[in-house]
């Protein structure tokens, strides 16, 4: 690696130290960032702050939220008769893409994984049993991630919340449109299978 001057150095080794960021990359950011003005510097250091200092979790959902509560929450036209349980707050976005869900949410900020220690006890799900407990939920949708670390989740989930009285459902895995059914492996045709409806 060359050698930069201490300052743009250290701002490459912070880029670095983001997802997806490699040293091409950081290098690639920490030069636009010196060629820009001053003012553009500070509107990206302020809006990194604003993340931290302003941002909390909802107190009923655990989303990412600017107030006590999240948009979802708050929103009186949502049917707060299905929660939809995602792992992380990103995981919000693809599902309100769709257009299709008009139920709450609730984030359980990870997924059970044994091997890296974490048990239920790590998630957020004593609030979703509680939420469950007050009444007037019907339908937990899972919505966790297709690996192993998001089926063992769903599967905790349906064992812990049938016995609730709520029905718990799944959602559908499989081929993604526009692919090829040559390509896809065999766990995947075997949840496509699984998931099959009438036409």
């Amino acid at each position: 690696m060359p050698d930069f001057a201490e300052p743009l150095a250290r701002l490459i080794n912070e880029f670095k130290r983001l997802p997806g960021i490699g040293q091409k990359s950081a290098q690639r950011i920490a030069f636009h960032v010196l060629r820009a003005g001053r003012e553009d510097a500070e509107h990206l250091a302020r809006a990194i702050l604003d993340v931290k200092d302003k941002l909390g979790l909802c107190a009923v959902c655990n989303n990412i939220s600017d107030s006590e509560i999240c948009q979802f929450c708050r929103d009186p036209n949502r049917d707060s008769r299905v929660v939809c349980v995602v792992e992380e707050p990103h995981n919000i976005i693809g599902i309100e893409t769709t257009r299709e869900f008009n139920g709450r949410y609730h984030v359980l900020h990870g997924a059970l994984s044994p091997l890296r220690g974490i048990g239920p006890e790590s998630l957020k799900i004593k609030g979703l049993v509680e939420r469950i407990g007050q009444g007037g939920i019907e339908e937990e949708i899972v919505a966790t991630n297709p690996t192993v670390e998001g089926e063992a989740t769903a599967v905790y989930l349906a064992r812990l919340l049938k016995p609730l009285g709520v029905k718990v459902s799944r959602i559908a895995m499989g081929i993604p449109v526009g692919s090829d059914l040559e390509f896809a492996d065999e766990v995947t045709i075997s949840k496509a299978m699984e998931g099959r409806r009438e036409m």
